[in-house]
């Protein structure tokens, strides 16, 4: 089952997909991409997403504009200025990864009093005016637990890797992680540090703490720091413990090579990067009157064993696997959560 197939099938449509609007109600309206981060491949394919999909929607006058702006120093108050600035450019709504689930209400808060549609995505924002749509992070981070305490029902020490401190995605995998770790006592958490969800940054984390660890059965992880964990245990010489890999390129490459090489299992999981897409989409059909929830939900990707092969067929290199979403999917997803 194609990466696409396998999300929109989990997304449980209550009833018959509406049909596609006209365009007119939007085509003046200008919207706008605010991105605290873009210093690994899962925030690059994010903006690629972006990119495609909403010059197609500006050329062929859905919209009339669809700019994409990304903060230099991952501050909630640069985030915060950048969104006012917005707010005085005169754009309808703003689509926003939010550096903080808290630090920017006051200024979505104006955006709001403003009259502008805010609509936040992976990073959300809990100011009430604005929308959200995000994966049930925790259960991701559980999830790895669960899957670990299947394969190794004796349990063990793993090595939890963390993504950008300070930030709501961060947060809530790491306390999904250590919930499972609850649920499936056997497992400790033995060492835990901050890879930033890039691979080098992961990779000189990691071979900062093996010394101090005892012998590590499984590492859990956030996405994008896989591979970077897998090239600093290799350079040691430990046994190589089931690392949870995060649906880049690189990781499943990898995983393919070993899985060829010594049959080596494991699973990775992480959200869509063209989530980006569908908060275009959510935020254009908000600003054609549609009555949308506050809180969008949208299922994780989960590459298993048995669809590695095919999902890294489908995966650019250097890249992350993906799905863009269109208008009629947004619509789905609406009327799902109606």
């Amino acid at each position: 089952m194609t990466i696409r197939k396998m999300l929109l099938a989990s997304v449980a449509v209550a009833c018959a997909a509406m049909p596609v609007s006209v365009f007119a109600d939007t085509a003046d309206k200008k919207i706008a991409l605010s991105n605290n981060y873009a210093g690994n491949s899962w925030r690059q394919a994010m903006l690629t997403s972006w990119e495609k999909v909403t010059g197609e929607a500006v050329k062929t006058g859905v919209v009339a504009a669809a700019d994409a702006f990304t903060t230099a120093e991952n501050q909630a108050t640069e985030q915060a200025a950048q969104i006012q600035n917005m707010i005085l450019q005169g754009y309808d709504a703003i689509v926003i990864n939010a550096a903080s689930p808290t630090a920017l209400n006051g200024a979505v808060k104006e955006a709001c009093d403003a009259g502008v549609t805010v609509v936040s995505f992976d990073g959300i924002v809990t100011e009430p005016c604005a929308w959200r749509i995000a994966v049930d992070f925790k259960e991701m981070g559980r999830s790895q637990v669960e899957y670990l305490a299947g394969k190794l029902p004796d349990g063990g020490n793993l090595l939890e890797i963390r993504g950008l401190a300070g930030v709501f995605v961060d947060d809530e995998i790491s306390a999904g992680i250590h919930a499972g770790v609850e649920e499936y006592p056997k497992f400790k958490i033995a060492g835990s540090v901050h890879g930033d969800w890039a691979q080098d940054v992961a990779q000189k984390a990691v071979a900062g703490i093996l010394p101090s660890l005892p012998a590590i059965v499984g590492v859990v992880t956030q996405g994008g720091d896989g591979y970077g964990a897998a090239q600093a245990i290799a350079a040691t010489d430990r046994d190589m413990p089931i690392i949870v890999m995060g649906n880049r390129e690189d990781e499943l490459k990898w995983w393919k090579e070993q899985k060829d090489a010594n049959s080596y299992e494991t699973m990775s999981v992480s959200i869509a990067p063209g989530v980006s897409t569908l908060a275009f989409w959510v935020a254009q059909q908000i600003l054609d009157g549609k009555d949308v929830s506050k809180d969008l939900v949208v299922p994780f990707l989960r590459i298993d064993q048995d669809n590695l092969e095919e999902n890294l067929a489908n995966t650019q290199a250097g890249g992350v696997a993906n799905v863009e979403y269109s208008q009629e999917d947004a619509i789905q997803v609406i009327e799902a959560a109606n």
